[in-house]
Protein backbone atom coordinates (compact mmCIF):
# COMPACT_ATOMS: atom_id res chain seq x y z
CA UNK A 1 0.00 0.00 0.00
CA UNK A 2 1.58 3.35 -0.69
CA UNK A 3 2.08 6.26 1.81
CA UNK A 4 -1.00 8.68 2.18
CA UNK A 5 -0.43 12.64 0.85
CA UNK A 6 -3.24 14.36 0.78
CA UNK A 7 -6.24 12.32 2.09
CA UNK A 8 -6.60 12.88 6.19
CA UNK A 9 -7.01 10.47 8.31
CA UNK A 10 -9.29 10.07 11.23
CA UNK A 11 -5.96 9.29 13.01
CA UNK A 12 -5.36 12.67 13.96
CA UNK A 13 -5.28 16.89 12.28
CA UNK A 14 -4.00 17.76 8.96
CA UNK A 15 -1.77 20.06 10.72
CA UNK A 16 -0.52 17.86 13.05
CA UNK A 17 -1.33 17.86 17.36
CA UNK A 18 -0.73 20.26 19.81
CA UNK A 19 -0.83 18.71 23.08
CA UNK A 20 -2.65 21.24 24.73
CA UNK A 21 -5.71 20.89 22.88
CA UNK A 22 -7.68 18.49 25.26
CA UNK A 23 -10.50 17.29 23.26
CA UNK A 24 -11.15 13.91 24.33
CA UNK A 25 -10.67 12.19 20.59
CA UNK A 26 -7.67 13.82 19.39
CA UNK A 27 -5.81 13.38 22.78
CA UNK A 28 -6.88 9.56 22.43
CA UNK A 29 -5.64 9.80 18.49
CA UNK A 30 -2.27 11.58 20.16
CA UNK A 31 -1.76 8.78 22.21
CA UNK A 32 -2.09 6.39 19.82
CA UNK A 33 1.16 7.70 17.98
CA UNK A 34 3.06 8.56 20.63
CA UNK A 35 2.59 4.40 21.58
CA UNK A 36 3.84 3.52 17.70
CA UNK A 37 6.63 5.81 17.83
CA UNK A 38 7.55 4.59 20.96
CA UNK A 39 8.21 1.51 19.60
CA UNK A 40 9.22 1.85 16.44
CA UNK A 41 11.25 4.57 16.11
CA UNK A 42 14.55 3.17 15.99
CA UNK A 43 13.05 1.16 12.99
CA UNK A 44 11.52 3.61 10.45
CA UNK A 45 10.98 1.22 7.58
CA UNK A 46 9.27 -1.28 10.06
CA UNK A 47 7.14 1.82 10.88
CA UNK A 48 6.12 3.37 7.78
CA UNK A 49 5.11 -0.58 6.33
CA UNK A 50 2.96 -0.80 9.17
CA UNK A 51 1.20 2.39 9.00
CA UNK A 52 0.64 1.69 5.17
CA UNK A 53 -0.95 -1.98 6.34
CA UNK A 54 -3.43 -0.18 8.81
CA UNK A 55 -4.58 2.16 5.96
CA UNK A 56 -2.99 5.55 8.48
CA UNK A 57 -4.39 4.14 11.74
CA UNK A 58 -1.58 4.51 14.35
CA UNK A 59 -2.97 1.60 17.02
CA UNK A 60 -3.29 -0.80 14.33
CA UNK A 61 0.21 -0.40 12.90
CA UNK A 62 1.19 -0.70 16.25
CA UNK A 63 -0.72 -4.05 16.54
CA UNK A 64 0.41 -5.31 13.20
CA UNK A 65 3.87 -4.48 14.22
CA UNK A 66 3.54 -7.23 17.08
CA UNK A 67 5.44 -4.51 19.66
CA UNK A 68 4.37 -3.46 23.15
CA UNK A 69 3.76 -0.06 23.58
CA UNK A 70 4.05 2.17 26.73
CA UNK A 71 1.95 1.92 30.00
CA UNK A 72 -1.23 4.30 29.56
CA UNK A 73 0.44 5.99 32.37
CA UNK A 74 3.49 6.98 30.26
CA UNK A 75 1.06 8.15 27.63
CA UNK A 76 -0.74 10.45 29.89
CA UNK A 77 2.33 11.95 31.18
CA UNK A 78 4.35 12.30 27.87
CA UNK A 79 0.81 14.01 26.60
CA UNK A 80 1.30 16.56 29.60
CA UNK A 81 5.52 17.26 29.16
CA UNK A 82 4.53 17.56 25.16
CA UNK A 83 1.63 20.72 26.30
CA UNK A 84 3.99 22.04 28.94
CA UNK A 85 7.05 22.13 27.22
CA UNK A 86 4.89 23.51 23.91
CA UNK A 87 6.21 20.59 21.55
CA UNK A 88 4.06 19.66 18.00
CA UNK A 89 3.47 16.21 16.80
CA UNK A 90 3.16 15.74 13.36
CA UNK A 91 2.83 12.40 11.74
CA UNK A 92 3.60 11.03 8.19
CA UNK A 93 -0.03 10.78 7.41
CA UNK A 94 -0.47 14.71 8.12
CA UNK A 95 -0.81 17.21 5.46
CA UNK A 96 1.74 19.50 6.97
CA UNK A 97 4.07 16.58 7.00
CA UNK A 98 7.64 17.73 4.62
CA UNK A 99 7.41 16.22 1.05
CA UNK A 100 10.69 15.95 0.87
CA UNK A 101 10.62 13.76 3.92
CA UNK A 102 7.84 11.87 2.75
CA UNK A 103 9.22 10.71 -0.45
CA UNK A 104 12.52 9.19 0.93
CA UNK A 105 12.65 5.55 1.46
CA UNK A 106 12.69 5.21 5.42
CA UNK A 107 10.67 8.41 6.17
CA UNK A 108 10.11 9.13 10.26
CA UNK A 109 6.49 8.01 11.07
CA UNK A 110 6.11 11.03 13.35
CA UNK A 111 8.06 14.05 14.01
CA UNK A 112 8.66 16.36 17.27
CA UNK A 113 8.44 20.14 16.49
CA UNK A 114 9.89 22.78 19.29
CA UNK A 115 9.80 26.59 18.24
CA UNK A 116 8.40 28.17 15.03
CA UNK A 117 6.33 26.49 12.68
CA UNK A 118 8.58 25.50 9.55
CA UNK A 119 7.67 26.38 5.69
CA UNK A 120 8.78 23.19 4.20
CA UNK A 121 8.77 24.78 0.88
CA UNK A 122 11.87 27.20 1.54
CA UNK A 123 14.47 26.10 0.39
CA UNK A 124 16.93 24.39 3.23
CA UNK A 125 20.69 23.47 2.61
CA UNK A 126 22.22 21.62 5.31
CA UNK A 127 25.76 22.87 6.55
CA UNK A 128 27.34 20.05 8.34
CA UNK A 129 30.94 19.10 9.40
CA UNK A 130 34.10 18.26 11.92
CA UNK A 131 32.82 18.43 15.67
CA UNK A 132 36.82 19.28 16.31
CA UNK A 133 36.58 21.71 13.78
CA UNK A 134 39.76 23.91 12.94
CA UNK A 135 39.18 28.14 13.01
CA UNK A 136 39.04 28.40 9.44
CA UNK A 137 36.19 25.74 9.22
CA UNK A 138 34.34 27.45 12.16
CA UNK A 139 34.69 30.81 10.27
CA UNK A 140 33.81 29.40 6.64
CA UNK A 141 30.76 27.27 8.27
CA UNK A 142 29.59 30.89 9.89
CA UNK A 143 30.10 32.79 6.81
CA UNK A 144 28.29 30.17 4.56
CA UNK A 145 24.72 29.87 6.92
CA UNK A 146 25.01 33.97 7.45
CA UNK A 147 25.43 34.60 3.60
CA UNK A 148 22.54 31.54 2.91
CA UNK A 149 20.03 32.63 5.25
CA UNK A 150 20.42 36.39 4.36
CA UNK A 151 19.71 34.76 0.59
CA UNK A 152 16.23 33.58 2.00
CA UNK A 153 17.74 29.74 2.28
CA UNK A 154 17.17 27.55 5.90
CA UNK A 155 20.31 26.21 7.08
CA UNK A 156 19.78 22.87 8.46
CA UNK A 157 21.85 21.15 10.72
CA UNK A 158 22.27 18.75 13.95
CA UNK A 159 23.08 21.10 16.50
CA UNK A 160 26.65 19.33 17.57
CA UNK A 161 29.80 20.64 18.48
CA UNK A 162 31.58 22.02 15.93
CA UNK A 163 30.89 23.01 12.20
CA UNK A 164 26.93 22.38 12.96
CA UNK A 165 26.68 25.13 16.15
CA UNK A 166 28.68 27.59 14.20
CA UNK A 167 26.47 26.77 11.06
CA UNK A 168 23.34 27.92 13.14
CA UNK A 169 25.00 30.64 14.63
CA UNK A 170 25.59 32.25 11.11
CA UNK A 171 22.31 31.25 10.54
CA UNK A 172 21.08 32.88 13.39
CA UNK A 173 22.71 36.21 13.03
CA UNK A 174 20.21 37.39 10.18
CA UNK A 175 17.16 34.71 9.98
CA UNK A 176 16.45 31.46 10.81
CA UNK A 177 17.35 27.83 10.82
CA UNK A 178 16.71 24.26 11.85
CA UNK A 179 18.36 21.73 14.07
CA UNK A 180 17.81 18.23 13.97
CA UNK A 181 18.64 16.18 17.30
CA UNK A 182 19.71 13.02 17.69
CA UNK A 183 17.67 12.46 21.32
CA UNK A 184 14.06 13.30 22.24
CA UNK A 185 12.91 16.69 22.38
CA UNK A 186 12.66 17.02 25.97
CA UNK A 187 16.51 16.08 25.69
CA UNK A 188 19.55 18.41 25.00
CA UNK A 189 23.14 16.79 23.78
CA UNK A 190 25.58 18.93 23.77
CA UNK A 191 24.64 20.04 27.07
CA UNK A 192 26.30 23.57 26.85
CA UNK A 193 23.87 23.53 23.97
CA UNK A 194 21.22 24.98 25.67
CA UNK A 195 21.23 28.65 25.33
CA UNK A 196 21.92 28.22 20.91
CA UNK A 197 18.95 25.62 21.06
CA UNK A 198 16.71 28.58 23.18
CA UNK A 199 17.77 30.77 20.24
CA UNK A 200 16.87 28.63 17.78
CA UNK A 201 13.40 28.06 18.93
CA UNK A 202 12.82 31.83 19.10
CA UNK A 203 13.82 32.01 15.47
CA UNK A 204 13.35 28.78 13.75
CA UNK A 205 12.58 25.11 14.45
CA UNK A 206 13.99 22.31 16.76
CA UNK A 207 12.84 18.97 15.53
CA UNK A 208 13.52 14.98 16.17
CA UNK A 209 11.49 11.68 15.43
CA UNK A 210 13.05 10.73 18.91
CA UNK A 211 10.54 10.14 21.56
CA UNK A 212 10.84 11.84 25.14
CA UNK A 213 13.26 10.75 26.88
CA UNK A 214 14.86 9.19 24.55
CA UNK A 215 18.65 10.17 25.50
CA UNK A 216 21.68 11.09 22.82
CA UNK A 217 22.93 7.03 21.71
CA UNK A 218 25.29 5.95 19.07
CA UNK A 219 22.66 4.37 17.10
CA UNK A 220 20.32 7.68 17.08
CA UNK A 221 22.88 9.90 14.90
CA UNK A 222 23.00 7.79 11.77
CA UNK A 223 18.86 8.10 11.44
CA UNK A 224 19.46 11.66 12.85
CA UNK A 225 21.14 12.54 9.50
CA UNK A 226 19.15 11.19 6.59
CA UNK A 227 16.29 13.52 8.15
CA UNK A 228 19.30 16.23 8.05
CA UNK A 229 19.47 15.47 4.11
CA UNK A 230 16.06 14.26 3.64
CA UNK A 231 14.63 17.80 4.35
CA UNK A 232 17.28 19.61 2.04
CA UNK A 233 18.08 20.49 -1.75
CA UNK A 234 21.98 20.34 -0.95
CA UNK A 235 24.25 19.44 1.74
CA UNK A 236 27.54 21.15 2.34
CA UNK A 237 30.28 19.48 4.15
CA UNK A 238 32.80 21.75 6.12
CA UNK A 239 36.13 19.46 7.58
CA UNK A 240 35.40 15.85 8.03
CA UNK A 241 37.57 12.89 8.99
CA UNK A 242 37.36 9.82 7.09
CA UNK A 243 35.16 8.22 9.88
CA UNK A 244 33.31 11.37 10.25
CA UNK A 245 29.53 11.55 10.88
CA UNK A 246 29.12 13.86 8.06
CA UNK A 247 30.26 11.29 5.80
CA UNK A 248 27.20 8.94 6.68
CA UNK A 249 25.13 12.27 6.25
CA UNK A 250 26.67 12.57 2.90
CA UNK A 251 25.94 9.27 1.62
CA UNK A 252 22.32 9.78 2.87
CA UNK A 253 22.17 12.46 0.81
CA UNK A 254 23.44 10.52 -2.47
CA UNK A 255 21.32 7.98 -1.76
CA UNK A 256 18.07 11.04 -1.72
CA UNK A 257 19.20 12.25 -4.59
CA UNK A 258 20.63 15.71 -2.74
CA UNK A 259 23.37 17.44 -3.90
CA UNK A 260 26.93 16.54 -2.23
CA UNK A 261 28.90 19.89 -1.76
CA UNK A 262 32.30 20.39 -0.12
CA UNK A 263 34.61 23.22 0.97
CA UNK A 264 38.20 21.82 0.29
CA UNK A 265 40.35 22.37 2.61
CA UNK A 266 44.15 21.12 3.38
CA UNK A 267 45.77 18.06 2.35
CA UNK A 268 47.92 17.85 5.33
CA UNK A 269 45.34 18.20 7.81
CA UNK A 270 43.19 15.57 9.53
CA UNK A 271 39.52 17.06 9.10
CA UNK A 272 40.12 17.46 5.80
CA UNK A 273 40.63 13.71 4.75
CA UNK A 274 36.96 13.14 4.66
CA UNK A 275 36.14 16.39 2.87
CA UNK A 276 39.12 15.94 0.33
CA UNK A 277 37.93 12.61 -0.11
CA UNK A 278 34.45 13.28 -1.06
CA UNK A 279 36.15 16.25 -3.42
CA UNK A 280 38.34 13.38 -5.28
CA UNK A 281 34.96 11.28 -5.36
CA UNK A 282 33.51 13.94 -7.64
CA UNK A 283 31.93 15.93 -4.76
CA UNK A 284 31.21 19.48 -6.08
CA UNK A 285 33.46 22.20 -4.64
CA UNK A 286 32.07 25.30 -2.81
CA UNK A 287 34.49 28.33 -3.17
CA UNK A 288 31.84 30.58 -2.11
CA UNK A 289 27.94 30.98 -1.09
CA UNK A 290 27.57 31.61 -4.91
CA UNK A 291 28.13 28.10 -5.35
CA UNK A 292 25.80 26.82 -3.35
CA UNK A 293 22.84 29.19 -5.48
CA UNK A 294 23.70 27.98 -8.08
CA UNK A 295 23.38 24.40 -7.25
CA UNK A 296 19.85 25.40 -5.82
CA UNK A 297 19.56 27.25 -9.14
CA UNK A 298 19.61 24.13 -10.46
CA UNK A 299 16.85 22.12 -8.42
CA UNK A 300 14.14 25.48 -8.97
CA UNK A 301 13.27 26.81 -12.50
CA UNK A 302 15.18 30.06 -12.67
CA UNK A 303 13.19 32.81 -14.33
CA UNK A 304 14.50 33.16 -17.36
CA UNK A 305 14.20 29.28 -18.34
CA UNK A 306 10.66 28.98 -16.76
CA UNK A 307 9.59 31.92 -19.13
CA UNK A 308 11.40 30.37 -21.90
CA UNK A 309 9.49 27.20 -21.44
CA UNK A 310 6.54 28.80 -20.98
CA UNK A 311 6.62 30.62 -24.20
CA UNK A 312 7.12 27.12 -26.15
CA UNK A 313 3.80 25.53 -24.60
CA UNK A 314 1.45 24.28 -26.92
CA UNK A 315 -0.33 21.35 -24.67
CA UNK A 316 -2.55 22.56 -22.03
CA UNK A 317 -2.01 22.06 -18.52
CA UNK A 318 -3.72 18.20 -17.73
CA UNK A 319 -7.42 18.74 -15.98
CA UNK A 320 -7.58 16.05 -13.96
CA UNK A 321 -6.93 15.39 -10.23
CA UNK A 322 -4.29 12.69 -10.75
CA UNK A 323 -2.25 14.04 -13.46
CA UNK A 324 -2.01 17.46 -11.24
CA UNK A 325 -1.11 15.46 -8.43
CA UNK A 326 1.77 13.57 -10.41
CA UNK A 327 3.15 17.15 -11.76
CA UNK A 328 3.25 18.44 -7.91
CA UNK A 329 5.02 15.75 -6.89
CA UNK A 330 7.19 16.46 -9.37
CA UNK A 331 7.61 20.07 -9.39
CA UNK A 332 10.33 19.48 -6.13
CA UNK A 333 12.19 17.38 -7.47
CA UNK A 334 12.74 14.25 -9.61
CA UNK A 335 11.78 10.62 -8.44
CA UNK A 336 12.07 6.71 -9.17
CA UNK A 337 8.23 5.14 -9.97
CA UNK A 338 8.05 3.28 -6.58
CA UNK A 339 8.47 6.42 -4.70
CA UNK A 340 6.34 8.34 -7.09
CA UNK A 341 3.50 5.67 -6.16
CA UNK A 342 4.04 5.72 -2.72
CA UNK A 343 4.07 9.59 -2.50
CA UNK A 344 0.90 9.54 -4.59
CA UNK A 345 -1.22 6.53 -3.12
CA UNK A 346 -2.50 5.26 -6.69
CA UNK A 347 -2.32 1.91 -8.42
CA UNK A 348 0.36 1.10 -10.61
CA UNK A 349 -1.87 0.43 -13.03
CA UNK A 350 -3.57 4.00 -13.21
CA UNK A 351 0.09 5.77 -12.68
CA UNK A 352 1.14 3.69 -15.58
CA UNK A 353 -1.88 5.00 -17.72
CA UNK A 354 -0.94 8.95 -16.51
CA UNK A 355 2.61 8.62 -17.11
CA UNK A 356 2.13 7.54 -20.78
CA UNK A 357 -0.06 10.48 -21.04
CA UNK A 358 1.64 12.97 -19.92
CA UNK A 359 5.31 11.45 -21.31
CA UNK A 360 3.53 11.64 -24.79
CA UNK A 361 2.37 14.97 -24.21
CA UNK A 362 5.72 16.51 -23.01
CA UNK A 363 5.05 17.02 -19.86
CA UNK A 364 7.29 14.43 -18.09
CA UNK A 365 10.62 12.59 -19.33
CA UNK A 366 12.70 10.09 -17.62
CA UNK A 367 16.48 10.35 -17.37
CA UNK A 368 18.73 7.33 -18.40
CA UNK A 369 18.35 6.46 -14.19
CA UNK A 370 14.82 5.72 -14.80
CA UNK A 371 14.05 9.09 -12.65
CA UNK A 372 10.89 10.90 -13.49
CA UNK A 373 10.89 14.36 -13.80
CA UNK A 374 9.11 17.56 -15.18
CA UNK A 375 10.09 18.27 -19.39
CA UNK A 376 8.74 22.02 -19.14
CA UNK A 377 6.63 24.93 -17.56
CA UNK A 378 7.95 23.86 -13.95
CA UNK A 379 6.73 27.08 -12.40
CA UNK A 380 3.67 27.11 -14.24
CA UNK A 381 2.51 24.08 -12.78
CA UNK A 382 4.04 25.27 -9.33
CA UNK A 383 1.04 28.31 -9.73
CA UNK A 384 -1.40 26.63 -10.83
CA UNK A 385 -1.32 23.74 -8.42
CA UNK A 386 0.24 24.09 -5.40
CA UNK A 387 -2.40 26.11 -3.71
CA UNK A 388 -4.61 22.80 -4.26
CA UNK A 389 -3.28 21.67 -0.37
CA UNK A 390 -0.05 20.34 -1.42
CA UNK A 391 2.12 20.03 1.87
Amino acid sequence: MARKTENTFSSGPENGFDAREDRPATRAALKEWLALQSALCLSPVRAIECIEAAAGDPALALKLSRSAGPSASELEAWVELLAKQEIRVLPVTSLAYPMSLRVISDPPALLFLRGQWPDWQKPAVAIVGARAATRYGLEIANELARKLSAAGVVVVSGLARGIDAAAHRGALEVGSTWAVLGCGPDQMYPREHHELARNIVAAGTVLTELPLGRPPAAPHFPLRNRIISGLVKAVVVVEARLRSGSLITARHALNQGREVMVVPGAINSPTSEGTNALLRDGARPVLGVEDILEALGEFESTDKSTQASIAQIDTPLPKDDQSIRILQALHHESLDRDSLQRALDISSRELSLRLVQLELTGWISSGRDGRLGLARARAMVAQSTMGRGES
